[in-house]
């Protein structure tokens, strides 16, 4: 091995590495039951990445202008309150927020159906914490998906 493929090996980390040395990883979801493409499949990182954006600015006009009195620093913190709230109304009622709802994603039990209460609090909750949600397994699942036993996926 040359100089080039070391360095590129180490630059495009250890997936691409373990592929080319020819692990097979499979699609994301295929662990779960999951189709590759299309509805039903692991959803993408963009997408749900949009969705948060879109529920975290909802929330932040909530907490602006119901809770905090006009006060933007106060609102922020308001602002985390409301989106365990919604959080666990919305994907507890009908499996998705409204930023999820905007980017075509739902949010489903790992053998599909809804899921239970004590999980969608458990996973709104670690959302909150953002950590878990940073964390990432191989399907593109949050630490807080998977201790939810909880996928995201296109609608």
């Amino acid at each position: 091995m040359d100089n080039r493929q070391v360095i590129g090996s180490w630059l495009s980390g250890p997936r691409a590495a373990a592929e080319n040395m020819g692990v097979d990883f499979g699609y994301r979801g295929e662990r779960l039951g999951l189709p590759e493409r299309g509805p039903g499949s692991v959803a993408p990182l963009g997408r749900r990445f949009g969705a948060l954006f879109v529920d975290w600015g909802l929330c932040m006009l909530i907490a602006y202008g119901l809770l905090a009195d006009g006060d933007w620093q106060a609102s922020g913190n308001w602002a985390l309150g409301v989106l365990l709230v919604l959080g666990v109304l919305t994907v507890g009622t009908v499996g998705f927020t409204p930023g999820k709802r905007l980017f075509g994603l739902r949010v489903i039990a790992e053998g599909g159906g809804r899921l239970g209460f004590w999980r969608v609090l458990v996973r709104t909750v670690l959302l909150c914490i953002a950590i878990p949600a940073l964390v990432w397994d191989r399907d593109g699942r949050g630490l807080h998906d998977r201790l939810a036993r909880a996928v995201q996926v296109r609608a």
